[in-house]
């Protein structure tokens, strides 16, 4: 690691998730893509591959989206695993450090998922110590994803938004709202994904979100015939997380957008198609806040003719 980088802002865009096995194309055709966005511990231990991900940094805005800091551990982060990602940040200067609201690590032991948690407040206590740990060791703020879950704790005193929204008062961080992780958690929980969106709308101060998340799921049947959304980021996104997304844009404004695709991973073309259908939403939300900025502004204009005259 030879370059430190300034930190650069995300542009209220929609980027690309990078993937290792797109990293040589985009190095050396240098595609369209708003920016990218990155897995850290894929880069934390294979210095060819962080080499040319720095060269990558030379041309786009890069965001790093970790999967590893378990915010929801009992037992505390690793410092040793907060210390690497905290010199990748300091060598890539990213604009965005974002990680999920579940735990994967006990006893030293990392295992294989995004494990969700009860809203309780005993886990907002143990997730608050362990994000504002984070953010000192970064020095910076961190958004923290909402996760995709499949069942839901019996005991909780938070729904999912108020506990987010609690957390983000706690500890001063932001959230990094997964569009398609509501939908899938909604649909698996029997709920009205619209009804779900609502309560985030409710529960948040818009200016807490950071950024936005986007990616396709499976749907598989379970033994006994019912459907079962799988949060595999291996599809195109589905209309429904269209739609609510162009909701939530509607409520929470132009942000940073994010299409993430992992498993089954296409061409590159195709998640720039999946990104450019994003942008028009936000294009399309820009022009919609232009417009009412200028009604605004002419009824305010009006309002004050009258009064100079009457």
């Amino acid at each position: 690691m030879t370059t430190a980088f300034a930190s650069d802002p995300i542009p209220a865009r929609a980027g690309i998730g990078l993937r290792l096995p797109h990293q040589a194309q985009v190095l050396a055709k240098q595609p369209a893509a708003a920016w990218f966005e990155i897995h850290p511990e894929n880069y934390m231990a294979d210095e060819a591959a962080l080499e040319e991900l720095e060269r990558i940094r030379s041309h786009y805005p890069l965001s790093l989206h970790a999967v590893g800091l378990s915010l929801g551990s009992a037992q505390g982060v690793d410092n040793a695993h907060v210390d690497r990602l905290a010199r990748l940040v300091k060598v890539l200067g990213p604009g965005l450090v974002s990680d999920h609201l579940s735990w994967s690590v006990t006893n030293g032991q990392y295992l294989p998922d995004l494990l969700p948690l009860p809203y309780t407040e005993e886990a907002l206590a143990v997730v608050g110590r362990n994000v504002s740990q984070v953010q000192e060791r970064l020095g910076r703020q961190l958004l923290v994803e909402n996760p995709s879950t499949y069942l839901r704790y019996a005991a909780g005193k938070y729904s999912e938004a108020q506990f987010m929204a609690a957390l983000v008062d706690r500890t001063g961080c932001g959230v990094l709202l997964d569009i398609n992780n509501l939908f899938v958690s909604a649909c698996n929980q029997r709920v009205e994904p619209g009804q779900v969106l609502e309560a985030w709308c409710q529960a948040l101060d818009p200016a807490s979100v950071g950024e936005m998340h986007l990616a396709g799921h499976a749907i598989v049947a379970t033994s006994s015939g019912a459907e079962l959304r799988i949060d595999d980021h291996g599809d195109y996104v589905c209309a429904g997380v269209w739609s609510l997304y162009e909701r939530a844009v509607g409520h929470f404004g132009v942000l940073p957008t994010l299409l993430e695709w992992d498993t089954r991973l296409p061409e590159f073309a195709v998640l720039q198609g999946e990104a450019a259908q994003a942008q028009m939403i936000l294009n399309a939300a820009e022009v919609e806040a232009a417009s009412q900025r200028q009604v605004g502004t002419t009824v305010a204009a009006a309002r004050a003719s009258h009064a100079h005259f009457a």
